[in-house]
């Protein structure tokens, strides 16, 4: 028996146990502060302390002097004496106040909650180190509910680094518990719990230049500078997305040994016949490259899962067309469903256009379409006779029912659960090939973790004639330059999009919202000569579609819209989006 070999692992299972010890077992927490920290922020054991990580860090490495404060800081940090303590008002307007003194002058520390604790724990005549941030009271400079630290104990202040700070809660601030009260728990549970055991594999360790995890961990907690926490960002996320990853194509590869796919072995009459009498074009190579991808999975007797990357106009659904196609030609059904209805009314326009005259039968079913229709386009999909849907969320209703789905299309996944996805391809007995779109730019590192189930495809060359895209930076000076450029645009027969972030302004974020910026671009472009319309996901159906069809039928000159718009609306006399608050 290995000795070594023995007592690395006990070290290992011990340390594993320490990490899963009940949080109230930390020195200075006890049943009630355990009980309001797993209750507020769902830390129970000792890993769950030590994989709270600030939300963010603040510089503590200057030191100001009275003389040099200014309220225009957000954070102070200063050494000095204070000289004097005071209690003003009555009841609930009863505050102490601490006169506080340096080299360069005098300023005022106030406290209104929790006047008692801190009377106990300052005193005149002694020397602090304080941090808060700093206002006008009185005239005088005044620092409301600072933090104070005598000087000699330094170590628990972590002055002279970056201070990290906390999420926290009301009923947590009204208990003290604050930012520091976090520091000083995980301190103390670095020194129980000792070395931990490493999480990353040795090698991957070394050839990356990795810190080990405890000086990660530690230096996430306590940084002693930028370039360490950086460092250590990067290995606890490298490490996330990493398990992550594994855990994704473990299970794709669970998926590629249990689940067959159906073999679609043959070309025939309507891939050829869609090729040579409805194809005015030629494909280009990366559009070829993509169908040879997919028809090397449709062959394999596996199910196929994969990503189809592309910009907008790259292609990317006519791809999709053929591969329908290739679907029915070997006696399957396909459906395909996209996030909106707008969208979705799109794609069924688009696809309905490709394979006029084809004998396809091609159906559209959404959240509007009425009862009546509904019932006699389950009746043909169950019979067999309905060869392509298109759909929204309606595709997941258990009315809707395929006699033999072969292939299933999602256009813009992120925009559907996992759940959801799943009911899809469970709409068959044998589970249907799946091929997912995005117009989306996500790098291929980045497409493996998040679509580590996925095959991806790229179509990375757009179709002949296309003229290149000008991406231009205005900041709100140049707005009336912007609107001239506007007025251009439409004067040559262009159409206009304007997104916005958000319906309505948020107290949160510095951002213009859709309502107000509506009414701007409604008084920069005034009707009669001007029509701007508004898409939003609160519009009801009804408004929201005349509005669509004002600007596909070229009516509406600017189309002031939020991200609804992002799922690949499709308005070929669009030349210009401008994004607010980009």
């Amino acid at each position: 028996m290995d000795v070594n070999s023995s007592d690395t692992a006990g070290r290992k299972a011990e340390s594993r146990d320490i990490l899963e010890t009940g949080i109230q077992y930390l020195k200075g927490v006890g049943p009630k502060r355990a009980e309001l920290l797993g209750r507020e922020l769902n830390i129970f054991t000792f890993r769950d302390l030590l994989y709270f990580f600030p939300y963010k860090y603040i510089d503590r490495s200057k030191f100001y002097t009275v003389k040099e404060i200014d309220t225009s800081l957000a954070f102070i940090q200063i050494k000095g004496q204070i000289t004097g303590l005071r209690t003003e008002g009555a009841k609930y307007r009863l505050r102490l106040v601490a006169r506080f003194t340096d080299d360069t002058g005098t300023m005022e520390l106030v406290w209104f909650q929790g006047i008692s604790w801190v009377a106990k724990n300052i005193e005149a005549g002694k020397d602090y180190i304080v941090f808060g941030r700093p206002s006008i009271y009185n005239n005088r400079i005044t620092i409301a509910h600072p933090e104070v630290d005598p000087v000699e104990k330094t170590d628990l202040v972590f002055s002279g680094k970056l201070q990290p700070q906390y999420s926290s809660t009301e009923k947590l601030k009204n208990s003290f518990i604050t930012s520091k009260t976090f520091q000083k728990l995980v301190a103390g549970l670095f020194q129980h719990t000792g070395k931990m055991e490493e999480t990353l594999p040795g090698y991957l360790i070394r050839r990356l230049n990795f810190q080990d995890i405890n000086e990660a961990l530690y230096a996430l907690h306590f940084p002693s500078g930028q370039d360490q926490l950086k460092k250590a960002t990067y290995r606890l996320k490298f490490e996330e997305l990493f398990y992550i990853q594994l855990n994704i194509l473990r299970q794709k590869n669970r998926q590629q040994q249990t689940i067959k796919g159906h073999i679609f072995a043959r070309v025939g009459d309507y891939v050829n016949d869609f090729y040579h009498k409805k194809l005015t074009f030629e494909l280009t190579e990366a559009q070829k490259r993509v169908i040879r991808e997919i028809r090397k999975d449709l062959g394999s007797g596996h199910q196929m899962n994969r990503l189809l990357q592309g910009d907008v106009g790259s292609g990317k659904t006519l791809v999709a067309v053929m591969v329908m196609l290739i679907a029915l030609d070997n006696g399957y059904q396909a459906c395909l469903m996209a996030p909106t209805e707008i969208l979705a009314n799109q794609h069924f326009a688009t696809i309905s256009n490709f394979l006029e005259g084809l004998s396809v039968n091609v159906k559209l079913l959404t959240g509007s379409t009425k009862k009546a229709e509904r019932t006699a386009l389950f009746a043909e999909l169950s019979g067999g006779d309905l060869q392509i849907l298109i759909g929204t969320h309606a595709l997941l209703e258990d009315p809707v029912q395929f006699k033999n789905l072969g292939l299933v299309v999602i256009d813009e996944q992120h925009r559907f659960g996992v759940a959801q996805r799943a009911r899809l391809r469970q709409k068959n007995d044998d589970p249907p090939h799946v091929l997912v779109m995005t117009a989306t730019p996500i790098p291929r590192t980045l497409a493996m973790t998040l679509y580590g189930d996925l095959d991806v495809s790229v179509i990375d060359e757009m179709p002949p004639g296309r003229k290149p895209i000008k991406t231009l930076h205005y900041t709100e000076s140049k707005r009336l330059v912007m609107f001239g450029f506007l007025r251009e645009q439409i004067r040559l027969g262009r159409q206009v999009y304007v997104v916005y972030p958000l319906i309505k302004e948020s107290e949160k974020l510095d951002t213009i919202a859709l309502e107000a910026g509506y009414e701007a671009m409604v008084r920069a472009f005034p009707p009669p000569q001007y029509l701007v319309v508004c898409v939003h996901g609160q519009l009801k159906t009804d408004d929201k579609d005349l509005s669509m069809k004002y600007f596909q039928q070229g009516k509406a000159h600017i189309m002031v819209a939020t991200t609804v718009i992002e799922v690949g609306v499709d308005i070929p006399n669009a030349s210009v989006m401008v994004i607010e608050s980009a």
